[in-house]
């Protein structure tokens, strides 16, 4: 659905005062809340009506209803979080749609990595890595590799003058020598769910 940003932000009001206070907001409110009048709030909520976002009682002071919440591939972006040393904490509100940004298209898929060989590259047991298939890569890039007994490995490709070298991420790990090997992939993005 095509919502404005403007639109965005009374879709967020709506959604972040219904959850503190367990009802509708009325006007002044979300005009207060956004910084602006009850008239611009006014035609904003028509607008959202059309498009099919919300639902309005006529004469009702609480009746803003959310009909088309987020979508469920996508969450809040509040701001920034420092991970040295510490930041302001300033919210700005946003979202991630994960949709868009490891998009379905060009046969794109995910697989779970199973083994530690690529730690060092922070893709550790359990992660999901989204691959984008491929039959050839550049020295250097992440690939999903079928080697000659049908087994598949996730490691760093390089090309060499008389082999192929598939390094793992691990300095406790030798890397996997061949002469030639088939690329199904390589990796666009690292999932980690704790």
């Amino acid at each position: 659905m095509n919502i404005t940003p403007r639109q965005q932000e009374v879709v967020r009001v709506i959604e972040e005062f219904a959850r503190e206070n367990g009802y509708a907001p009325t006007l002044e409110e979300i005009a207060s809340r956004l910084g602006v009048t009850k008239i611009t709030v006014f035609h904003l909520l028509a607008r959202l009506k059309r498009k099919g976002v919300i639902r309005r009682g006529r004469y009702q002071t609480r009746s803003v209803e959310l009909i088309a919440s987020r979508s469920e591939d996508e969450l809040p972006l509040k701001g920034r979080i420092a991970a040295g040393q510490p930041i302001e904490a300033v919210e700005t509100p946003d979202t991630v749609k994960f949709s868009e940004m490891f998009p379905a298209e060009k046969g794109r898929y995910v697989l779970r990595v199973q083994g530690d060989s690529m730690i060092d590259e922070h893709i550790c047991d359990g992660d999901y890595v989204i691959i984008q298939p491929r039959q050839t890569a550049e020295s250097g890039e992440v690939v999903v590799a079928l080697l000659d007994n049908g087994e598949a490995t996730l490691k760093r490709f390089y090309r060499e003058p008389d082999r192929i070298r598939l390094q793992p991420a691990n300095p406790d790990m030798k890397p996997i020598y061949v002469g030639d090997v088939r690329i199904l992939g390589v990796v666009v993005g690292v999932l980690r769910k704790y």
